[in-house]
C-alpha cells in the first residue's frame, strides 16, 4: 500500500461490527457511537486484519488528530522520491547479481522494481496465503474461544469451504460474516 493512501479498517465493539471504512472516518463514527466505551473496541486493518492501536482520549477530534502523521517539516529530508512513496533501503547481493543488474536497461532500481512487480503479478498462491493469514489473525482475536474455532482454522488452511461454513455457523453474525469474507479467497482457490 502506498504510504500516503488511507488505511481502511473495520471496527468491532465486543461481537458487533460498528464501523468500517477509512480509518479517520471509522474512528470518528466509533467514538461518536460509544463515547467513553470506545476503549472497549478492536480496530483491524481491513486487508491484513492487523490490529490498529488508537489513542481514544478526549473528543473524537482529538483522537482523529492523533491519527495524522507527524508534519513533514519535522522530519529530515529523505533521498529519492518520497512523495511517490519511494523508500530507500539497503539491498545485499552477491557480485554476480550486481554485475547482472548493472547490465540491465534502466539501472538496478528500475530492474528490481520490474522484477518484483512481475513476481507479484505471477503469484497466484500469494493471495490465498495472505487471505489465510488475515482470516487467521482476525479469527484468533475475535473468535478464539468460540465453539468450532480450531476446526474452522483447520478447514481454512485445508481450503475446505463447506467445513469452514459448518464450524463458523454458530458464531456471532458479524464475526462469522467477516471471517467468511476474509477467508473467501483462500477457500475459493480449492474449489
Amino acid at each position: 500500500m502506498h504510504p500516503l493512501s488511507p488505511v481502511y479498517c473495520i471496527i468491532f465493539h465486543r461481537q458487533r461490527r460498528i464501523a468500517a471504512g477509512p480509518l479517520a472516518e471509522a474512528a470518528r463514527s466509533a467514538h461518536e457511537q460509544l463515547g467513553e466505551a470506545v476503549t472497549e473496541i478492536q480496530v483491524f486493518d481491513a486487508e491484513s486484519s492487523k490490529p490498529i492501536d488508537i489513542d481514544w482520549r478526549g473528543s473524537p477530534d482529538d483522537a482523529i488528530a492523533r491519527l495524522r502523521p507527524v508534519a513533514e517539516d519535522s522530519t529530515p529530508p529523505s533521498r529519492g522520491r518520497p512523495r511517490l512513496g519511494v523508500v530507500a533501503r539497503e539491498v545485499t547481493l552477491l557480485p554476480r547479481h550486481w554485475e547482472w543488474l548493472a547490465e540491465q536497461r534502466g539501472g538496478a532500481s528500475v530492474t528490481l522494481r520490474r522484477l518484483i512487480d512481475q513476481a507479484r503479478h505471477n503469484d497466484s498462491g500469494g493471495a490465498s496465503r495472505r487471505a489465510q493469514e488475515s482470516a487467521h489473525r482476525f479469527m484468533t482475536a475475535m473468535a478464539g474461544d468460540a465453539p468450532g474455532f480450531e476446526e474452522a482454522l483447520r478447514a481454512l488452511f485445508a481450503g475446505d469451504a463447506a467445513r469452514f461454513a459448518q464450524f463458523t455457523a454458530g458464531w456471532p453474525e458479524d464475526i462469522r460474516e467477516h471471517s467468511r469474507v476474509l477467508a473467501m479467497p483462500a477457500l475459493s482457490q480449492h474449489d
